[in-house]
């Protein structure tokens, strides 16, 4: 059976996403774009691609930023790219501030590439995610109100959640089934 999932952005974690993937789920989680690049006018990570089979990226200005090395960072090995070309391109100030502009690519980025060749083919899948998901963490926002929780501590406010949780559901299969079919179905 094949699970799939979908989630927002600030939940992501490439090594997450690829341990899922190993074990036949299907992740589908918005790429978080951290680059100030964008915002400052110059080219992202995006305006690069990857060419698998040479290993080496194809900058915007048309040159081969080759692999130069690879670096651990947090605990995932990140290859580092970048063209002997940068000090001398006409277009440099559109890419970096540096001397030269370096592009970083997680060793299994490949199965990141995947994930957002899945998101790019499901276009409305934030709003079904909304749809599913955002209401009931809506309807227990509205249900408790503005104090949140009334209990302290972690042990306590998890069975607070619970309780809320089991109510939700209650209250939603009742909507769904009606009251009778529903105890059927737990004396089932």
């Amino acid at each position: 059976m094949v699970t799939e999932w979908l989630a927002l952005w600030g939940y992501f974690s490439g090594e997450l996403i690829r341990r899922c993937e190993q074990s036949g789920a299907v992740p589908y989680v918005p790429k978080p774009l951290t680059s100030n690049s964008i915002g400052e006018g110059r080219f992202d990570k995006r305006d690069f691609r990857y060419d698998k089979r040479r290993d080496e990226f194809r900058c915007p200005a048309g040159e081969r930023a080759i692999w130069r090395f690879s670096t651990v960072e947090n605990g995932l090995t990140i290859h580092k790219y970048w063209a002997s070309a940068c000090p001398r391109c006409p277009m440099r100030g559109a890419c970096t501030t540096g001397e030269y502009r370096r592009i970083g690519r997680w060793e299994h980025e490949d199965v990141i590439d995947r994930m957002q060749r899945r998101l790019d083919r499901m276009p409305t899948a934030g709003r079904l995610r909304r749809q599913t998901a955002e209401h009931v963490f809506g309807t227990l926002k509205s249900w408790m109100g503005s104090t949140h929780f009334l209990m302290k501590t972690l042990p306590k406010v998890k069975t607070e959640l619970s309780l809320h949780v089991l109510a939700y559901n209650l209250k939603r299969m009742i909507q769904i089934l009606g009251v009778q079919p529903l105890i059927a179905a737990l004396r089932a």
